[in-house]
């Protein structure tokens, strides 16, 4: 188990600095360092000089890759690439464009995206499941047609629609809670329950059907059939055997989130108000601020890596037949 943990991470480095060069080529493909000043400053006419100094001043008046006028290994740490993403991997951030600190702006606005994302995704796991189980316990029948095809509909609807009939009947009409915003403490719950509310139904459409087709494959298998010659009902077989079997697909899909529970939401965050990272990433793209849009892809990244090595190791759990080498 260690020797493979060991080797995991081992085979993540070259995947993040992979991540990390293709994000660099890619934004610097679009703007160069004196576009970004330009931006930055805000103006239509700027001149030269303060182009450079804004370049100079946030480091981005070295070369990107490869600086010819060094030498030795300078000429690989006196550029751009160096000095701005070569220090992710010891989790130094750095300063945004804007000239605030990164890691403190990511440690502050983590916890609103975890206080929405967590109880949207443990409610919405734990709802579909139920769903799903209560459809394949009622397979063959009129309820399980209209729960696939409402599960279709569900699933159909842009999450979108959800949000703005959220905001409009229970912010606007009915008044029960605010439109958007944030406060912390517990003043946040009343902010939180409907973006909640409104990320929890727009999953249950997919979220259903993909778990109801994990257990009618199980019910399938000869180990149920088995179970019914046994005399056993098909409330222990749903629960006891197929519910335990369809674990490691229900592990590799859950497990596989939990990166954006701490990444955060996008679209809630934005149209709710939410001051987390998925919002503070949004407001860094609109403003091309490379820095920040620099540290949440290469954090994304991590926290992927890592939760593929969770999903691996949580298979030994729930399957004692699988064994990790």
């Amino acid at each position: 188990m260690i020797a493979y943990i060991i080797r995991r991470i081992l085979y993540a480095v070259p995947i993040l600095i992979g991540v990390n060069l293709i994000t660099f080529v890619l934004f610097f493909s679009v703007n160069s360092p004196d576009d970004m000043a330009r931006m930055q400053l805000g103006t239509k006419r700027v001149t030269p000089q303060a182009i450079q100094m804004w370049k100079h001043d946030h480091g981005y008046d070295k070369p990107l890759l490869y600086n010819a006028a060094q030498r030795g290994v300078d000429r690989f740490t006196d550029t751009i690439f160096f000095q701005k993403s070569v220090r992710l991997f010891a989790f130094d951030f750095g300063r945004s464009d804007s000239g605030r600190d990164i890691g403190s702006d990511i440690r502050q606005r983590m916890w609103p995206s975890l206080a929405i994302a967590v109880p949207v995704f443990v409610v919405g796991l734990l709802t579909n499941i139920t769903m799903a189980l209560l459809i394949v316990f009622f397979r063959a029948t009129y309820l399980e047609v209209s729960a696939v095809v409402l599960s279709v509909v569900l699933m159909s609807i842009s999450s979108l629609f959800y949000i703005i009939a959220g905001q409009y009947i229970v912010g606007k009409l009915m008044h029960l809670v605010p439109i958007s915003g944030y406060a912390g403490g517990l003043s946040a719950f009343k902010f939180l329950v409907l973006p909640v509310v409104v990320g929890v139904i727009s999953g249950i459409g997919s979220g259903t059907r993909w778990y109801r087709t994990i257990f009618l494959e199980e019910f399938g298998k000869d180990y149920v059939r088995t179970a019914r010659a046994k005399g056993l009902s098909e409330l222990r077989v749903l629960f006891r055997h197929v519910l335990q079997n369809g674990m490691v697909p229900i592990l590799t899909g859950a497990m596989v989130i939990l990166p954006l529970l701490f990444m955060g939401n996008l679209i809630l965050e934005s149209f709710f108000g939410i001051p987390g990272l998925g919002s503070y990433t949004i407001d860094a793209i609109q403003s091309q601020d490379f820095a920040i849009v620099r540290a949440m892809v290469f954090l994304g990244s991590v926290l992927y890596i890592v939760g593929l090595l969770l999903t691996d190791i949580s298979y030994t759990l729930v399957d004692p037949r699988i064994r990790l080498r």
